[in-house]
């Protein structure tokens, strides 16, 4: 499995902007799960973010906090994700991204933490709560282990905020499109063509937009603003969770194939 940095080098080669779907580890199950991280990476996905489920995901919206509390009374936890991890990714072209709050990675350690997920076979890391100013407690002992730690940046954020955090972000810059919790929206707002442009100023890394995309005209829409990737997480979720897990892997694969046919010609 190629690094995040290297799954993006080889798209802008082939001016590709990325598909990036989300799913919640453990649902409806973990073996859904595995067969949904395979079913991914084979219908358009480029990298794959894996949420860990967390009692309280601040930075989701309904659909995905849904999908967590299911998932913890199945009695999901972070040890039996990383199995699936480490069972699946030898087997993926995508490089997977983990997606967990700051909380269980300190109550487990840092470097700890970072060495087993590294283990099980993990590229990227993205934590939505960890601010700025704690970053490089993550982000120094996460380049020994090869873990590439993405960081957020709020439509909110002023200029000098946005130019730090794209300086330390790792991977790829994750731009948030709009105030508020991940969701369905019915349009992308415009104001992300306008950070999209002021990101362009400080800096030449990759930059995926994420939270509120949840069609492929969003996709296209993001694309064509000037994003790397796409990042779409409640209406994978969603899908995946509707009627059985035969059903719902079906869906994913449709829904999957038809995002990235939207972004591939730039």
């Amino acid at each position: 499995m190629t690094s995040v940095s290297e799954c993006f080098e080889s798209l802008r080669s082939r001016a590709q902007c990325a598909l990036v779907p989300f799913i919640t580890a453990g649902d409806p199950d973990l073996e859904t799960t595995a067969a949904a991280l395979r079913v991914l990476d084979q219908n358009g996905a480029d990298l794959i973010e894996l949420g860990v489920p967390y009692s309280d995901p601040l930075a989701h919206g309904p659909v995905i906090q849904a999908a967590a509390t299911r998932a913890l009374k199945r009695g999901t936890r972070l040890d039996q994700v990383l199995e699936v991890v480490r069972e699946v990714s030898p087997t993926l072209r995508s490089p997977l991204i983990l997606f967990t709050y700051y909380n269980p990675i300190l109550n487990r350690g840092i470097e700890s933490f970072l060495q087993q997920v590294a283990a099980a076979g993990v590229r990227g890391l993205v934590v939505p709560d960890l601010p700025l100013e704690e970053a490089d407690s993550l982000l120094r002992p996460a380049v020994d282990c090869g873990v590439e730690i993405t960081l957020l940046i709020a439509p909110t954020s002023p200029k000098e905020r946005i130019a730090a955090i794209a300086q330390q972000s790792q991977g790829f810059i994750y731009l948030v499109s709009t105030t508020g919790v991940t969701g369905m929206r019915g349009q992308v707002q415009s104001r992300v063509k306008d950070l999209l442009v002021e990101l362009r100023t400080v800096t030449d890394k990759p930059i995926g937009v994420g939270f509120g995309i949840s069609q492929p005209e969003h996709a296209r829409q993001v694309m064509e603003w000037g994003a790397d990737a796409a990042i779409v997480g409640s209406a994978f979720v969603k899908r995946l969770a509707e009627g059985t897990p035969h059903q719902g892997l079906g869906a994913i694969a449709e829904f999957s194939r038809s995002l990235k046919a939207n972004l591939i010609d730039r």
